[in-house]
């Protein structure tokens, strides 16, 4: 496979179907492993990460998973082709950062993807649409298992699986749930979530991980620890938390369009107007008011055939995405802004505008907003 038809594809995990996928985006796991006897890549010489990445990289490029798969070591990628399998959530920034003895081998539909010689030998991970964690879990467990049978993976019969960081010692899991979560930002009941769920040993993140920016109102939310608890265990707990999550932000949803549909109304025509005739957007507007865009299909505001050209401008109007489409290496921020904007206009273009009477229908009297305060 070759890169251009990654471009080509917006992935299953975006364009497919899945429980709740009007809040949770997608659901992830990933799996970190290493070679018994082998050097962690970080203190690994040259010689010993292009070994091992020899090694893994013809064992994973022959599972049955990976019969068509895009496989490719990372110094001949780009700066610019790397950024986009990060802004595809394909590989992690860390990853990207690395070249001569590292890789990478993912799936067509992009639900499968390893990376070799991150901050572990191996760091593989599933990823589909919509509340799907035992799904994905499966997936990769699956890979695991298989992988297993031909890699010796470094274990110890009391700790579990070894890992260059201490905090994914046990089970090497790492599973999440990329959520849209407008309603509780709009609400300012947010930190209240975020705390809580900090308290029960979960964390929440933003849009690309640990240190980023929840920007379009996207959360990652995550085990912090892999140790002292079975796959099942994990993935159960954070199926829990996740599900009241939900709960909340449908509850706040259902609360904003009753109490203040007019409020949540203008959002979504601003929202709609600005992005629909702006010719300069910036990355972090973009992505916040087509979130507001995106709950609006939600509520039924705009027609549900529109929500994955709205779901695809999340990816295509990233920096990395916009360069590649563009046929360029190197764009200044505002010529990145202009062509945005102008990607934005041209897709909104082909959506129908607000229903304005589907939310004023449920415009409560003036008297009960006054009654409410």
């Amino acid at each position: 496979m070759k890169f251009s038809k990654i471009i080509a594809s917006s992935g299953e995990w975006l364009s497919g179907d899945g429980p709740h996928r009007n809040i949770v985006v997608s659901s992830r796991v990933r799996l970190a492993r290493n070679l018994r006897e082998k050097p962690f890549p970080g203190w690994a010489k040259k010689a010993e990460r292009l070994e091992v990445m020899r090694q893994v990289k013809t064992a994973v490029e022959n599972l049955p998973e990976m019969s068509d798969s895009y496989s490719e070591n990372l110094e001949a990628l780009s700066p610019l082709e790397k950024q986009v399998l990060v802004e595809r959530h394909l590989i992690s920034r860390e990853h990207a950062a690395k070249g001569v003895g590292s890789a990478v081998v993912m799936n067509a539909p992009q639900t499968l993807s390893v990376m070799i010689n991150e901050e572990d030998h191996l760091r593989m991970q599933a990823i589909c649409c919509g509340l799907q964690l035992d799904k994905v879990f499966g997936m990769i467990n699956r890979v695991d298992s298989e992988l297993e049978e031909v890699l010796d993976y470094a274990f110890d019969s009391s700790l579990g699986y070894l890992t260059a960081c201490p905090t994914n010692v046990g089970t090497g899991m790492r599973a999440s749930a990329m959520l849209h979560l407008p309603g509780l930002v709009m609400s300012e009941q947010i930190n209240k979530i975020v705390n809580s769920v900090n308290k029960i040993g979960l964390a929440v993140r933003g849009l690309h991980g640990e240190g980023t920016e929840a920007m379009g109102n996207l959360f990652q939310v995550s085990n912090q620890t892999t140790l002292g608890e079975t796959e099942e265990e994990i993935i159960g707990r954070l199926n829990r938390v996740i599900e009241q999550i939900l709960e909340h932000e449908q509850n706040a949803r259902a609360l904003l369009a009753q109490r203040k549909s007019v409020t949540l109304h203008d959002q979504i025509g601003r929202a709609y107007g600005v992005l629909s005739h702006a010719y300069s957007m910036s990355s972090k507007e973009a992505l916040n008011l087509l979130s507001v865009i995106k709950l609006g299909v939600d509520l039924g505001v705009f027609s549900e055939p529109c929500r994955f050209p709205v779901d695809e401008l999340f990816i295509e109007t990233q920096p990395a995405h916009l360069q590649k489409g563009a046929g360029t290496q190197k764009m200044s921020a505002d010529e990145r802004d202009s062509l945005r904007a102008a990607i934005i206009r041209a897709k909104l273009s082909q959506v129908q505008e607000p229903d304005i009477a589907h939310l004023k229908a449920r415009t409560p009297d003036p008297a009960d907003d006054q009654n409410d305060e």
